[in-house]
């Protein structure tokens, strides 16, 4: 799966076993390098530092962990550790692919949920012979293509739900979520996407899955609908305050008309994107060409999110949200995606490192989270620079940039780019098929 994974593969875990493709031994590159280690004298309390280090044969990468030497049971810490324990900030792996099992490692590195797409299964489906035998029984049974695809889907999203379960539990459901997302053709659909979160939650059956719904206008009445049914949602495809700022209200709606005494157990993340922002951005200023434009480049999209944060902060405060937190409702936290760097002219933590802040969480693609745990640099950043954020976010409306019709462009591209995927997929899968017909034949 990442490569984070494999570097991080010493971490023990229960499931893990020595034949497992990703224990220590199958990283023949991977060494250990003591970096301090405490002498007999010293307290119970004294930390064993290691830096784990790759050979000259392959890329360098550096993962600086610390394990506790008190209590003869070592706890390996990473800055993702001490991202969520210090700053209130979750890190979640933006990807999902077979054996589900590679997981495991990355939640010892300290990531405490997953996101996926249809994009994510497009790659790991058609990419990967690890879904072939059971695509194999389900064309065998009858099945028909779409429902083939839907089954691979949930089978991954069930086990990875399984191994954040111990999260989810401990932080008394707060955290270790899996996300799951409708059919991108429902974009446009209001009630489809209301059958659909209900037919993938009663599918899935785990309490650690959230069911991804998009930010389109057609689906926000949708949002406020399946939180009414007490399903929690992962809210994709944000790319404007205003988007956001409907996304909330219907969050609040939906918990409003639940009729449920005890709201505890219905959460929702808000799924805001970062760097495609930047991508369209940075195109418009460089027609502009000025200066003061191109002095703007790569600022855009982490001004809007430290905006939203602003945002969050103001709504999920005052009587009309007291209210519902005396019936158990938690926030509806913010969740950073498209963390990943497009620009190689950017620092590689730039849509992570800035975001940093309580209630939030932070998807990352392998990229980012290889980047962010080898360099990363753990403290409150969110809202250290609200006012600068603010100039910034003025200054690109001075320079005739709508932030509105940004956020409906990246959006329509975003629901295209996952349609796509879907379709391709599909089609892929209709290929396997049609072999699997004619071999048999």
């Amino acid at each position: 799966m990442a490569t984070i994974s494999k570097l991080s593969s010493n971490l023990h875990h229960p499931l893990l076993s020595s034949s497992h493709p990703n224990t220590p031994s199958s990283f023949p590159n991977l060494s250990f390098i003591p970096f301090h280690t405490p002498n007999r004298s010293s307290p119970p309390s004294a930390l064993l530092r290691l830096r784990f280090a790759i050979k000259p044969s392959t890329p360098s990468f550096l993962v600086r962990c610390s394990a506790s030497a008190g209590n003869g049971s070592p706890t390996k810490r990473t800055t993702l550790h001490d991202l969520y324990e210090r700053e209130g900030q979750s890190p979640w792996y933006d990807n999902l692919c077979r054996p589900v099992t590679d997981l495991i490692p990355l939640i010892e590195t300290g990531v405490r949920g997953v996101t996926s797409n249809p994009a994510i299964f497009q790659k790991a489906i058609s990419s990967s012979n690890a879904y072939n035998d059971q695509f194999k029984e389900l064309v065998q049974s009858g099945k028909d293509i779409e429902n083939a695809y839907w089954e691979l889907v949930i089978k991954d999203i069930q086990d990875a739900c399984k191994l954040f379960e111990p999260i989810y539990d401990q932080t008394d459901g707060a955290d270790g979520y899996v996300s799951v997302e409708v059919s991108p053709r429902l974009a446009d659909d209001t009630q489809g996407t209301v059958e659909a979160a209900k037919w993938l939650h009663k599918v899935v059956d785990r309490p650690n899955v959230y069911i991804k719904i998009p930010a389109t206008a057609a689906c926000v009445p949708s949002i406020k609908d399946t939180i009414s049914l007490g399903i929690s949602v992962n809210v994709t495809l944000i790319f404007s305050l205003a988007r956001y700022e409907a996304v909330i209200d219907a969050y609040l709606d939906g918990l409003e008309a639940s009729g449920l005494s005890d709201l505890s157990r219905v959460t929702s993340v808000a799924s805001f994107f970062v760097s495609r922002v930047d991508t369209l951005i940075d195109k418009m200023l460089e027609k502009i060409g000025t200066p003061e434009a191109l002095d703007l480049r790569g600022k855009a999209a982490v001004a809007q999110a430290a905006l939203a944060y602003q945002l969050y902060q103001k709504k999920f405060s005052g009587p009309r949200w007291e209210a519902l937190v005396k019936k158990g409702a938690k926030k509806q936290r913010l969740l950073w995606a498209s963390t990943s760097v497009k620009n190689p002219a950017y620092p590689d933590t730039l849509y992570v490192a800035p975001l940093i802040g309580p209630d939030t969480v932070s998807t990352m693609p392998d990229q980012a989270l290889q980047a962010f745990v080898d360099h990363g640099t753990v403290g409150r950043t969110i809202d250290s620079s609200v006012s600068e954020a603010e100039g910034i976010y003025s200054a690109l409306e001075k320079l005739g940039i709508g932030w509105s019709q940004v956020g409906d462009q990246l959006e329509a591209e975003g629901v295209d780019s996952f349609k796509k995927s879907f379709d391709s997929l599909l089609d892929t899968l209709q290929e396997k098929a049609n072999s699997l017909k004619l071999a048999s034949m």
